[in-house]
Formats: C-alpha cells, sequence, structure tokens
C-alpha cells in the first residue's frame, strides 16, 4: 500500500495546522480548526480550496471534439471557446465511469477534469477509445495545482489580483464578465493560469489553474488579499457538507458504475442528438426507454439524528432505497440527506423513514437543492 501524494501546497497546510486524510489517493487537508466555520465562511465571506488531487487531461488534435464526443456521453464537440460543459464517461452498460468538467481553450484544444481517484480509469478510457482519431492525451495532474475561491466575497478577492490590463476597470472587468461555466487565460502575481467559474459549493466562486512551481506563491497571494474580506482555508469535510447542501453529486456516493445518469437525475447530461455514437449509448438508449430503476432524492429531517451513506429506507415495512450522503446541515439547521430511492417515492413531500442503527427516524422528500443562494 502506497502512501497518499501530498499536494504542492502542503507546507501551506501543514503552516496553517491543517489535519490530513487520504482522499482518491492524496492527501489532503480535511479541516483547519473548525469545519463549521469553514463552511459558514463560504456561505458568508469566501473558503480557499486546494482541490489539486482533481485530474487534468489536455485533449489536443484535429479530432479532439468528435473523440469527445465519443468518448463522453454530452456534446463537447459545439460548446464555444472559452466555455465548459459538465459530462459523464460511462461503460458499455452505462455506468458512469467518473463525472467531470470539460473546457474548451482552442477550436482544437480541450480540459478535461476528472475526479481524483477515478483519473487513471478516465485516461485509461481516453486512451482505449481514442483509437482511430487525430487527437493526442496528455495527463497533466502531476504538474498542476488547482485553487479555487468560493463565496460570495471571492470576486471581490480576485479584483485585487487578477490581471487583464493596466486600469482598475479592466481588471474587474475580467472577472465580472466571466460567465458561470466559463474559462479564461489571464495573470495573478504575475503568474500565468487559467481561470474558470464553475464551483461545487452552492456559491459563487473561481477556480485557478496554476503550474506547481507557482503554487504556493498563488495560495499566499490570495490569503493576503482575502483577509480583509473574511477569507479562510478549507478543507474537504466543509467542502462536502457545502455540495451536500447544493444537491450536488459525489462520486463513490451518489454516483458509481453501478448508476446511470438516468437514476442519478443527469438524464438531461445525455445527448442523444450529436452525430457520434458515444460509449454505452445502446444501454442508455435502453434505460431511458425503460425508465429508471432507482431516482436520486434529497431528505430533511425535524429531529436533531442525520443518516449516513448506506442506511436503508423505509415506507412503511418495505424497504425502499438507501442514503448516499448525509449529515447535519450546518445553513439550514436541520439533517439532510441524498438517497437513491424506488422511483414511486420522489414527490416532495412524501414521507419514509431512514433506519439510523436500528432506530427508524422520519424523513421527508424534498425538492433539491436543500439550499440555493440568493444573490
Amino acid at each position: 500500500m502506497t502512501d497518499p501524494r501530498p499536494t504542492a501546497l502542503h507546507q501551506e497546510h501543514e503552516r496553517l495546522g491543517a489535519s490530513f486524510t487520504d482522499f482518491g489517493g492524496w492527501d489532503m487537508p480535511l479541516r483547519y480548526g473548525s469545519e463549521l466555520a469553514e463552511h459558514r465562511a463560504v456561505r458568508e465571506t469566501a473558503g480557499l480550496f486546494d482541490l489539486s488531487h482533481m485530474g487534468e487531461l489536455w485533449i489536443e488534435g484535429p479530432d479532439a471534439g468528435a473523440f469527445l464526443n465519443t468518448a463522453l456521453v454530452g456534446d463537447l464537440a459545439r460548446i464555444g471557446v472559452g466555455k465548459a460543459k459538465y459530462s459523464l464517461i460511462v461503460d458499455e452498460r452505462g455506468g458512469i465511469i467518473d463525472d467531470l468538467i470539460g473546457y474548451r481553450l482552442a477550436e482544437h484544444r480541450y480540459l478535461v477534469v476528472p475526479n481524483a481517484g477515478n483519473t487513471a480509469a478516465v485516461a485509461a478510457a481516453f486512451a482505449e477509445r481514442g483509437a482511430g482519431f487525430d487527437v493526442a492525451v496528455r495527463d497533466a495532474t502531476a504538474a498542476t495545482s488547482l485553487i479555487a475561491v468560493q463565496g460570495p466575497a471571492s470576486a471581490a478577492i480576485l479584483h485585487e489580483l487578477i490581471g487583464g490590463g493596466s486600469g482598475l476597470a479592466n481588471r474587474h472587468a475580467l472577472v465580472d464578465e466571466l460567465a458561470y461555466y466559463a474559462i479564461a487565460e489571464t495573470s495573478l502575481a504575475d503568474v500565468q493560469l487559467l481561470l474558470a467559474r464553475t464551483g461545487y459549493t452552492g456559491e459563487d466562486g473561481f477556480e485557478l489553474y496554476v503550474p506547481n512551481a507557482c503554487a504556493r506563491e498563488v495560495w499566499s497571494a490570495l490569503l493576503a488579499a482575502g483577509e480583509p474580506h473574511g477569507l479562510v482555508a478549507a478543507g474537504l469535510a466543509a467542502r462536502d457538507s457545502l455540495r451536500l447542501e447544493a444537491g450536488m453529486p459525489l462520486y463513490g456516493n451518489e454516483l458509481s458504475t453501478e448508476v446511470t445518469p438516468f437514476d442519478a437525475g443527469l438524464g438531461p447530461v445525455v445527448s442523444f442528438e450529436k452525430e457520434e455514437t458515444f460509449v454505452g449509448r445502446a444501454a442508455l438508449e435502453a434505460a431511458k426507454a425503460a425508465g429508471p430503476a432507482l431516482a436520486l432524492v434529497g431528505l430533511s429531517g425535524a429531529g436533531r439524528r442525520a443518516p449516513r451513506a448506506g442506511y436503508p429506507i423505509f415506507a412503511g415495512d418495505r424497504e425502499i432505497g438507501r442514503v448516499t450522503s448525509g449529515q447535519p446541515s450546518p445553513t439550514l439547521g436541520v439533517p439532510i440527506a441524498l438517497a437513491l430511492v424506488d422511483p414511486a417515492f420522489t414527490a416532495p413531500g412524501t414521507a419514509l423513514e431512514v433506519d439510523l442503527r436500528g432506530r427508524r427516524e422520519p424523513f421527508e422528500v424534498v425538492a433539491l437543492p436543500f439550499y440555493r443562494r440568493s444573490r
């Protein structure tokens, strides 16, 4: 068994007093102090995350768009330069190998970002599915750091640092005009980088792709610029509670090769209109016609105890599903969960029970997301 890999920012995390966890084979900061305080900072001001465990796969060549449209379920060939698209890679049975984001940087150049523990599997699938295409796949994960600023103050923090011309107005425009699910090349602290606006917390925010050699410089500059705005370093524990409140699926919990996009409520991500015949298409066409075997729902409880992944769910005496993620919601003050259940029990307001270690507690199906920012 190999030790988890440190990111280029490991010493910065140690300096800030982080506790660490092995996540996807990487030694990642779990929290720096109070995960509740880190969660609330992202909701109220801003949090700074090291996400360097995520993968970075560059897809380049004349057939890049056609290749991705064959390898993935979405239509990435039609997105504009500077835009991003959430997509999935599935196996021949339609099971989800990973969910990922694809960015188009030029006509024939894309950046695909898979989840940490799935990068090798996605790279291997790309190598297999790339046969016959004039395309090169390059794994830049080991050389790339990914830093995210998330929260209401994230734009104000970047205003102070992002380049985009000599004037203040130009710097502000570059940040303010970057649309949701878009990407641009720019500079911060004299470091050339990629700035994206996607996010995984339910708040506005930005992701910065930087060379490892410059990661500590960028991290320190962001912390310094963000201090007057209430920016704090935040770990994976806060990231998990934030994404759960936002109703966003996590691979390994809500998503797996045993789950199809239609089970997970991700049917709209699948493009049956594109010209290319993508891997898993026939299985997903059959799955769509048959209807989902499971359905992803949100659950909210009135008590204090929160369910955890794997806890069974009952409608009367019938077991109708299992919790995939669950914990107390710091923002809402109630226990919440995501669950895969029988599709007959998905209507908001449906009363269910979750077996919390031998004791059933009442929960109600609610519309997702649990939390939606008002600004």
